[in-house]
C-alpha cells in the first residue's frame, strides 16, 4: 500500500465549514449527536496542537457542554474520502463516565442509505474495551449492523497511546488494534464506495454532566493508505 492521506497535526487547518481547510468542525449534514454541542474552532478550542499531537478539549461553557469534532469532507462533499484501503489513528482516549471518543467513517454518498464504519467508539465508564461497529441507516427506517466488543485494555491503559484501523476491500472490513487483527466483518455494497473521516470526544447524553470537566482526547496522527 502507499500513503495517500497523513496528518501528522504539526498544525491543524480546520474551519467552521470550509472550504479551503483540510477539515471541518462539524458534521458535513450539520447533525450534532450526543451531550455536546461541536463547537466552531477558534484560536485555543477546542483544538489545539503541540509538538504534532492534538488536543481535543470538552468542557462546560455557561453550563452546557461543547466539544470538538473533525470531519474530512465539507458539506458540499469537497475534501478527502477514499474507496478501499487501511485507515488509522493513534489516539490517546480519556476515561471517566460520559466520555465518548471515536472514530469513523461515512460514504460519501448518502442518498439511498447511510454507510458508517465505527472503527473506535469508546465509553469511558467502560475503559476495558471498546466497540467496532459497522453500520448502514436506510432511508426507509431500515437499520443493519454488525457489531464486535474488543476487550483490547487493562486498567489505565486507554490513556496510553494506541493505534485503531481498518482495511476495506470489496470484501471484508477488517479491523485492527495496535497493528493486530482483532475482527471482520462482510462488506456491504453499501460500504463500496468513496469514505470520509470524522473524529471527535462526544459526549454520551445522560451522563454528560458526569464527565470530568474538562475532558482531553490526544490524536497523534490521521493516515490512509491504498492499494497499489
Amino acid at each position: 500500500m502507499e500513503m495517500s492521506f497523513d496528518e501528522s497535526f504539526d498544525a491543524l487547518s480546520v474551519s467552521a465549514w470550509g472550504p479551503d481547510t483540510r477539515w471541518i468542525a462539524h458534521t458535513p449534514w450539520s447533525g450534532d449527536f450526543g451531550g455536546a454541542r461541536f463547537a466552531n474552532p477558534e484560536h485555543g478550542y477546542p483544538f489545539t496542537t503541540e509538538a504534532g499531537i492534538l488536543r481535543i478539549e470538552a468542557r462546560r461553557n455557561e453550563g452546557k457542554w461543547t466539544s470538538g469534532l473533525l470531519a474530512s469532507v465539507d458539506p458540499r462533499g469537497r475534501g478527502f474520502a477514499q474507496q478501499y484501503g487501511y485507515f488509522e489513528m493513534r489516539a490517546r482516549l480519556p476515561t471517566g463516565a460520559g466520555v465518548w471518543p471515536a472514530f469513523w467513517l461515512i460514504g460519501k454518498d448518502r442518498s439511498k442509505a447511510t454507510a458508517e464504519i465505527d472503527v473506535m467508539e469508546f465509553y469511558g465508564d467502560k475503559p476495558d474495551g471498546y466497540s467496532s461497529v459497522v453500520h448502514v441507516w436506510h432511508r426507509d427506517g431500515r437499520h443493519d449492523s454488525q457489531y464486535k466488543r474488543i476487550d483490547a485494555f487493562v486498567a489505565g491503559d486507554p490513556e496510553e497511546f494506541h493505534s485503531y484501523g481498518v482495511k476495506i476491500d470489496a470484501e471484508f472490513i477488517r479491523m485492527y488494534f495496535d497493528h493486530r487483527l482483532v475482527w471482520k466483518a462482510s462488506t456491504r455494497p453499501e460500504h463500496r464506495q468513496p469514505m470520509f473521516i470524522l473524529l471527535n470526544l462526544a459526549l454520551v447524553e445522560a451522563t454528560a454532566d458526569d464527565a470530568p470537566d474538562p475532558s482531553y482526547m490526544y490524536v497523534d496522527y490521521v493516515r490512509v493508505y491504498r492499494f497499489h
